[in-house]
């Protein structure tokens, strides 16, 4: 059967709706799970030495006296109408989300180029040399990476590697930028306003966490184009190719790795989810002033509105990633139906 745009906004509709019950029950579970994990958040927003009175009026003011089911639902209320609560320090966790996102995207983005421009070509390599030594060293290089905590790899790259390179380990520029801060993406931002150094700097501060977050993420993506080449290439078109008298980065990189990246698509989702969930870690190591970060300061600090908004923005992230990965994948094969 034929496909049509009609088709895919169809399919992309559905999706988004599925996306409604999944985020109410994110919420639903986050927010019990922290209430439950921290029963007097006023207390630990205040200060062990707070007196009672400020207790009072502190669980007063964000309805902490109320049944736990109540809290729930008048929280569910506020998010559903754009209010997503208060953080401790007084500040609309919706205005620190617009703030720290961009920052967040920009690293994901960032991270997600390095894995498809070294870890696809990896797999290609390893399939082309399937046995033999390249293939070996590609394994081990991805499945070490894979197999490492992103704590453990982020602190490694912070402490050792970045002092080799002479790259920065803090922040997303050596000084304060003497432009404003519109969009809030470190490289976007000087370019804006036409400050060619700070793009310059922003990118040395940019590369060393992508890079620690592309390859602790790389494996699965390196892996999958290996398997899907190695059984790509046995394929008459792809010798026919080789017969006509193709140079082989042609064979290689035109005519087998267009199929072969029809089964590695169905992983991006997947890894893009990782990618999400890395930045907590490698954010704090790094200094990222991201959303990570953000998630991280909330958790420590119990900001239990924050800290559920973050599950919800995560969630939505590898959602959204996997319905671009379904669509990506219908546009690679044509066989495929959005359906």
């Amino acid at each position: 059967m034929g496909r049509s745009i009609t088709d895919l906004l169809w399919f992309i509709g559905k999706r988004l709706l599925l996306l409604i019950p999944l985020v109410l029950g994110v919420t639903a579970i986050a927010f019990i799970l922290i209430r439950i994990a921290y029963p007097e958040p006023c207390v630990i927003w205040l200060g062990g030495h707070a007196k009672q009175s400020a207790v009072n009026q502190c669980i007063a003011t964000f309805g902490l006296n109320k049944p736990l089911v109540v809290q729930y639902f008048l929280y569910l209320q506020q998010f559903l109408s754009g209010n997503w609560g208060i953080s401790p320090d007084s500040i609309p966790v919706l205005t620190s989300i617009a703030q720290y996102f961009p920052a967040t995207l920009e690293l994901v983005v960032a991270s997600l180029a390095l894995i498809v421009l070294i870890g696809i070509p990896l797999g290609v390599i390893a399939a082309q040399s399937s046995g033999r030594w390249p293939d070996h060293l590609v394994r081990i290089f991805y499945l070490g990476g894979w197999a490492t905590p992103t704590y453990l790899g982020a602190i490694v790259v912070a402490v050792f590697v970045a002092p080799f390179l002479g790259l920065p380990t803090s922040g997303q520029y050596s000084r304060p930028p003497p432009f404003p801060l519109v969009t809030h993406i470190s490289v976007l931002d000087p370019l804006l306003a036409g400050n060619l150094p700070y793009v310059g700097d922003a990118l040395m501060h940019l590369f060393l966490p992508a890079a620690t977050l592309a390859l602790l993420n790389m494996g699965i993506i390196t892996r999958m184009t290996r398997t899907s080449m190695l059984e790509v290439l046995p394929l008459d078109y792809v010798k026919a190719a080789r017969m006509k008298g193709l140079a082989e980065f042609v064979v290689m990189y035109k005519h087998a790795l267009r199929t072969a990246l029809i089964s590695t698509t169905t992983v991006l989702g997947i890894t893009i989810a990782g990618l999400l969930s890395g930045t907590v870690v490698v954010e704090e190591i790094f200094s990222w002033e991201g959303l990570g970060q953000f998630a991280y300061d909330s958790i420590t600090s119990s900001n239990i509105p924050g800290t559920v908004a973050c599950v919800v923005i995560f969630t939505i992230g590898a959602v959204v990633a996997n319905l671009l990965a379904d669509v990506l994948y219908g546009v690679l094969d044509p066989k495929v139906e959005w359906r």
